[in-house]
């Protein structure tokens, strides 16, 4: 029997009829871009919902990273992860920064505290640290770190949209978040992004450097690009709003589903559940130990082949790519935890309209990769 495509994630988007009356708000108006009605009523709502004063919204969360080193006029050498996408460190080099990788801890997934501290040296000016799959960095060991060596702290928060945190609000940590809204997180303008600062006076800079740095049409204060983000975008995402704790419901459920089914399968681990958080459950990675039957990528190429898109999510490390490869702080032998995790993950498919059906298929299929019956 053919099935149609899974794949890791799929975007959610609300009803195209209820996004009518706005798109001919916007086609009558003519008011497409540069800080509209509806860019900034959805920078309200986010800070309503995210419980911060001061969001800034951009055209995708690149940009916004490449424009929060800029507002904070980072330089020299920054610490940051392998183990993310690479638009984390890429951003740092579109700025002429260079990035120190550091390792990562084994269960959380993130930075390493300890291995900050071992990385820093003269020249380190910031920590650029990652809440991979959601989850949260140890912020307060690495707002230590970062006091008592005065440096600047940019958390890279792409994944970490819709997380709640006992211990205090996740954005308000650092200097400033950084947050994806794109098509594949789980909440999306198509693309976007958005900073999460902490005065009036930062965002006012940021939203300069945004717009070209332009105040009025005869008066330019700063040397800024083009990051805004439009009508259309913005406009979906209030509509998003609308659908996300129904999204995240399913979301969860999904992730209890695949836990229950994996908690006796032999050398496949489910990242830990953080207890003092709510999951955003944005992603679903495990790992495949050498005692699992076959090994990961077999398995990743078992499920393609039943149409399954699993994605080995993050493989091969930032590290080990060609711009990279060639710092000291790159060398397999510094990265030892990032290296394992690397050769082990597999993120498996989870999104609200994921069907039973496919659920139960990806489930079987990992707890029986042979086929054997049983």
């Amino acid at each position: 029997m053919s099935h149609d495509p899974v794949y890791v994630t799929r975007p959610f988007l609300p009803p195209l009829e209820e996004l009518i009356p706005d798109f001919s708000n916007i086609w009558e108006t003519r008011v497409l871009t540069n800080s509209g009605p509806y860019h900034t009523a959805l920078e309200k709502a986010l800070a309503e919902y995210l419980e911060v004063e001061y969001v800034s919204l951009f055209c995708n969360a690149t940009i916004a990273l490449v424009t929060a080193l800029q507002a904070l006029n980072v330089k020299g050498e920054v610490i940051t992860t392998p183990y993310s996408f690479v638009a984390t460190s890429h951003s740092l080099l579109w700025n002429n920064i260079q990035p120190v990788f550091a390792d990562i801890d084994p269960v959380s997934l993130n930075l390493d505290p300890d291995a900050i501290e071992r990385a820093i040296t003269e020249r380190t000016t910031a920590i650029m640290p990652v809440h991979c799959y959601g989850v949260p960095c140890d912020t307060d060991a690495i707002q230590k770190i970062a006091d008592k060596y005065k440096l600047h702290v940019i958390y890279d928060a792409a994944h970490a949209f819709g997380v709640k945190r006992a211990s205090g609000n996740l954005f308000a940590a650092g200097d400033i978040s950084v947050l994806s809204f794109h098509a594949t997180k789980v909440f999306n303008t198509l693309e976007g992004g958005a900073i999460i600062c902490r005065t009036a006076e930062m965002k006012r800079h940021i939203d300069h450097l945004k717009n070209f740095g332009f105040v009025d049409e005869v008066t330019v204060v700063e040397a800024g690009i083009n990051g805004k983000m439009n009508e259309i975008q913005a406009a979906i995402g209030l509509h998003q709003l609308n659908y996300l704790e129904e999204a995240l419901c399913r979301r969860r459920l999904i992730d209890t589903q695949y836990r229950q089914a994996f908690s006796q399968v032999e050398g496949v681990t489910c990242m830990a559940a953080c207890n003092e958080s709510i999951s955003n459950c944005a992603y679903f990675p495990v790992l495949i130990h050498d005692n699992y039957p076959v090994t990961r990528d077999a398995l990743y190429a078992l499920l393609r082949e039943h149409n399954i898109f699993a994605r080995r999510y993050f493989f091969p490390l930032i590290s080990d790519f060609d711009m990279y490869r060639h710092l000291p702080s790159a060398n397999p032998a510094n990265l030892p935890v990032a290296g394992q995790i690397a050769s082990k993950v597999l993120c498996l498919p989870i999104y609200p309209e994921l069907s039973d059906e496919d659920l139960q298929r990806i489930i079987t299929l990992v707890q029986n990769p042979s086929g054997e019956k049983k």
